[in-house]
């Protein structure tokens, strides 16, 4: 199966340049980007971004340059429109992969074991749609959270009629969220395919977690300071 390695990023984000802003002395996409890197079975690496800096930096590591549109590059585009239009150039220059690890250039939080599991486990199981990193948080779990009523008053966001739910964290099913960090997807019956899970329908309807401890992007300068504590914890730089 053919891989291919995505890494997406935009400008004009509110924390400006966050994705080349030096986190160890590296840019923060050079994680993303290495980590894939260091993966022996990916044969193909591409950079998507409408911003010249990311662009650079990407290339830089090894990445051929895909031009985003400027209407790819807004706030509220989205990440299934920015993977078509990638898979459309690809195709220009003859690649059809079977499998895209979309890599998110704000996220210094991975590792290539991560990356090299998801992708051997679709080439195990070509039944799996997609593999995620997830990490549990029963905090947030959706069953605590709230709504505001027409008259600015909380409501539950579910309807309990016909179940009890306890407030106790513990007893509650356990609850998983993905770590936006990166995807793995197998094409064919994930992204090509219809019928996927809401609201990331491009991952299709099979998708296998990888469970990790701990994973976020970069939004905040604190979120910076966080990857680097991160990066050295796990040992990916001294």
């Amino acid at each position: 199966m053919k891989v291919t390695a995505l890494l997406t990023g935009r400008g004009g984000n509110t924390l400006v340049d966050k994705n080349v802003l030096p986190v160890h002395g590296r840019p923060l996409l050079y994680y993303p980007a290495m980590a894939a890197k260091g993966v022996n079975n990916v044969d193909d690496f591409y950079v998507s971004s409408d911003c010249e800096k990311i662009l650079h930096a990407a290339s830089d590591l090894g990445y051929k340059k895909i031009v985003r549109p400027k209407e790819l590059s807004t706030p509220d585009a989205k990440h299934i429109d920015v993977i078509k239009h990638a898979l459309e150039q690809l195709l220009k220059e003859n690649i059809e992969p079977d499998i895209l690890v979309v890599l998110m250039a704000n996220s210094g939080t991975i590792k290539t074991e991560w990356i090299e599991l998801a992708i051997n486990s679709i080439k195990e199981n070509p039944s799996i749609s997609a593999v995620v990193p997830v990490f549990n948080d029963q905090d947030h779990h959706p069953y605590r959270a709230k709504k505001l009523d027409k008259n600015g008053l909380l409501q539950p966001f579910f309807n309990f009629k016909s179940m009890n739910v306890s407030t106790n964290r513990q007893e509650l099913e356990s609850c998983y969220f993905l770590c936006h960090n990166f995807w793995v997807l197998n094409l064919d019956i994930s992204y090509y395919a219809s019928g996927g899970q809401k609201p990331w329908t491009f991952l299709g309807d099979k998708i296998k977690p990888i469970i990790v401890e701990e994973s976020f992007d970069v939004h905040t300068l604190d979120d910076l300071k966080r990857t680097e504590k991160w990066l050295t914890l796990n040992e990916i730089v001294e």
